[in-house]
């Protein structure tokens, strides 16, 4: 049903000031700054090997503004969501109509970037809450235009999205929905004992959805919390990181084998973050 990780999206109060945060630490410029008049919303996009990051704030009236003030006024900035890209938006509409899923119509969008006033277009499908549960989710399938790709990529700056990391209270429920009915491949499906906790991991263009689960008592939620982002080079980004006064843990050997992370304490627009170097 699904053929990406379409691209990650955080609520921020102040546009210019977390574009300018994420500039240090990513070490490379937005690739689209625009707006979405009619929603209300402005963004800046970062792009990447295999997803694109949306930084997005309200700057007028509309559903759009609606739905981030909402997040802002409840949670305050943060990673709020994920989209998935598909090259049939009629067929998954068309799916999820015959699961008997109440799901809406499909609507058109468009961007253009204030820089050169170049025009992107894609359709969009919201998914329902019984398959988000909690997540800002939504179908796009692109229909005009690309985003500019980013050449001569240093090595102390990320290349790609490592992995995504959700928290839920259903692990079962989780797959039904990400496994059974969007169609995204389960690589991995146990417990950790050392944390005593289930852990799913879920793969797709070069990514992973890596989902702990925490039962409670209450109604099946999932919640995204943090990113991981691939560099080639860590000492590199870590020292780049330094020297833009960007606060970033001491680099050490991480949990999967032949890996070194450092986490980002700063700059981050409350996105728990990992710097992560594959050393095979």
């Amino acid at each position: 049903m699904f053929n990406q990780l379409d691209h990650l999206i955080v609520a921020v109060n102040d546009l210019q000031a977390a574009k300018n945060n994420y500039q240090k630490l990513f070490g490379l410029a937005p690739v689209w700054s625009g707006t979405h008049k009619e929603l209300g919303t402005s963004n800046s996009l970062f792009n990447f090997q295999n997803t694109y990051f949306e930084l997005l704030s309200p700057t007028s009236e509309g559903l759009g503004a609606d739905l981030i003030n909402h997040y802002l006024d409840t949670s305050g900035e943060g990673l709020i969501g994920m989209v998935f890209a598909t090259k049939n938006i009629v067929g998954v509409h068309n799916a999820l109509k015959g699961r008997e899923f109440l799901v809406g119509d499909i609507s058109d969008g468009e961007g253009i970037n204030s820089a050169d006033q170049r025009v992107r277009k894609w359709k969009n499908l919201f998914l329902p809450p019984e398959l988000t549960r909690g997540i800002f989710s939504f179908v796009i399938e692109h229909t005009d235009g690309n985003l500019p790709e980013i050449k001569n990529l240093e090595a102390s700056s990320p290349h790609k999205l490592d992995h995504v990391v959700i928290n839920t209270n259903d692990a079962d429920g989780f797959i039904e929905i990400y496994k059974d009915i969007f169609d995204i491949r389960l690589a991995l499906d146990k417990t950790i004992e050392h944390w005593q906790k289930r852990m799913l991991f879920f793969r797709l263009n070069q990514t992973t959805i890596e989902v702990i689960e925490q039962q409670d008592d209450l109604p099946p939620s999932d919640k995204m919390w943090g990113l991981a982002w691939a560099v080639k080079d860590i000492e590199k980004a870590h020292q780049r990181l330094l020297d833009e006064g960007v606060k970033v843990t001491p680099i050490q050997k991480g949990v999967k084998e032949k890996t070194l992370v450092a986490t980002i304490k700063s700059h981050t627009q409350s996105v728990p973050t990992l710097l992560i170097q594959h050393l095979d």
